[in-house]
């Protein structure tokens, strides 16, 4: 028998069983034979075991963007034929170099948010505004995955420009929770979470200014990451607030969001929000001892109004991880006092205003009401809101001297309806996430449970500015000591 023949046999042989030895999961989880549901890390060592090629992986994620797509409405756009030739072309590429060191997301099927620049790739940012919008260049994120040898499948779906946090007012319609597809995913990023927890790709990137990568990574349980302000380059993003706006990796576990960080983080010159700092070794972080680490748990206003179950969820999750920190301990955070008529918002309207004024009628009805009323938000007040936004960032570094890391819900309920958020009535419970990005500090969403419903609750983790190794650790034994994570829709 040829290696070529036997090669082919093992594959047969994965497709019919996937092998438990390629597959580790915990004795409680669901078995996690299906392949499509690998965490990148998973998938990664597949490849790099020969055991499935990236074509074979491509066409198994469009095959189910095929069969389920429709019910979820995750895509805007499928780049089916690139997709199949990039993977190919990973495939040639590997074979060539033999076993030689290759990134780890090098030949993995991914898909973008879209309002994430891709050359050649309608962009539309889930509106009719630029409905065939084509960029001639890649955001710089998407030229950092295209670099490390991602194959990208399309484009994901939104609240439109990212205003909202339901997954709801994309023009292209809402986007359906894989839980329970009569429920929201939470938004900005909806379609990147309701992809991944479906099993489409294996990792997206969203952008957050208020909770748009941690609301539907708690909604759809998945892990989300929202990075320090300028740890990732926003460029070729289309913004929203400027002063908020951050990039970050949304995927299925705490260690496939380091791989991806790895490669997203870095200083851009050309970016006007990038930092230079040195990026560390995000993988490295993930086997840093926690023992030493002062945990805080922001219970004045960030745990107030629980739903039940959530409370009991995130209080589990406390005690798993009281045992194996220095301490945990009850912190008062900064409050952000809001301008009247000042609000940081505004900014959505500086880049919408030549749209908007032009062709109103081309946004989404929530949109449209969101900008008319920010046409009347003055200077002076917006000045007053970015100096205490600046205050803000100065006193959450004194409750960092005290603690290293913060514990909280991400949300304070689980997903509702659809129907329910869409009827003008709905009030939403207060935010948990928006406070990180006037701070802006990195905070992680991961899932510590499911309601009764069986509907995902989430975990936030929140680290000081350019604390990414300590959130990443933290969330890592967390998910090392429970299967929340490993669960999926059934």
């Amino acid at each position: 028998m040829t290696d070529d023949s036997k090669l082919l046999l093992s594959r047969r042989a994965w497709m019919a069983g996937a092998s438990a030895s390629i597959v580790p999961v915990l004795a409680s989880a669901k078995p996690q034979a299906s392949p499509e549901y690998w965490t990148l890390a998973q998938a990664a060592a597949a490849l790099q075991k020969r055991v499935i090629s990236s074509e074979e992986l491509t066409k198994l994620c469009l095959a189910r963007v095929r069969k389920l797509d429709a019910g979820l409405n995750s895509f805007i756009t499928v780049t089916d034929d690139a997709a199949l030739a990039q993977a190919r072309a990973c495939d040639e590429h590997r074979s060539r170099q033999g076993s030689g060191p290759l990134n780890p997301l090098y030949g993995i099927p991914i898909a973008l948010k879209d309002n994430i620049d891709t050359a050649g790739v309608r962009t539309t940012a889930a509106s009719q505004v630029f409905a065939q919008r084509v960029p001639t260049q890649d955001a710089e994120v998407a030229s950092r995955l295209k670099a490390a040898g991602t194959v990208c499948l399309g484009k994901l779906n939104l609240d439109e420009f990212a205003f909202e946090g339901t997954g709801t007012t994309s023009c292209f319609g809402p986007v359906h929770n894989p839980w329970n597809l009569a429920h929201i995913t939470g938004g900005s990023s909806a379609g990147s979470a309701a992809a991944l927890a479906a099993g489409l790709c294996y990792a997206s990137v969203g952008s957050d200014d208020g909770g748009s990568v941690r609301i539907p990574a708690s909604f759809c349980g998945i892990t989300g990451f929202k990075t320090s302000y300028g740890r990732v380059s926003t460029r070729g993003v289309i913004p929203s607030a400027y002063s908020l706006d951050t990039i970050g990796p949304m995927a299925r576990s705490v260690e496939d969001a380091a791989l991806m960080l790895q490669v997203l983080a870095g200083f851009d010159p050309a970016d006007s929000i990038s930092a230079d700092v040195a990026v560390p070794d995000y993988a490295a972080a993930l086997r840093h001892p926690i023992a030493s680490l002062r945990v805080g748990i922001p219970r004045d206003y960030f745990f107030e109004k629980l739903d039940p179950e959530v409370a009991a969820a995130v209080e589990r999750a406390i005690e798993v991880l009281r045992p194996k920190v220095r301490e945990v301990r009850e912190v008062v955070l900064p409050r952000f006092q809001f301008v009247e008529n000042g609000s940081y918002d505004v900014e959505l309207l500086h880049y919408q205003a030549p749209f908007f004024h032009k062709s109103p009628e081309l946004y989404h009805a929530w949109s449209r009401r969101q900008l008319t009323g920010l046409e009347k938000v003055t200077a002076v007040n917006y000045v007053e809101t970015l100096k205490r936004i600046r205050e803000c960032r100065r006193d959450i570094r004194r409750i960092f001297e005290q603690v290293d890391i913060l514990i909280l819900p991400t949300k304070r309920d689980t997903a509702p309806t659809i129907q329910a958020t869409v009827d003008e009535s709905y009030r939403r419970p207060p935010s948990n996430t928006s406070a990180f990005n006037r701070f802006g500090t990195p905070a992680m969403s991961i899932p510590c449970g499911y309601s009764r419903g069986s509907l995902p609750i989430g975990l936030q983790i929140v680290g000081s500015s350019f604390g990414e190794p300590s959130v990443l650790a933290v969330a890592h034994a967390y998910q090392q000591a429970t299967d929340w994570h490993m669960r999926r829709p059934t």
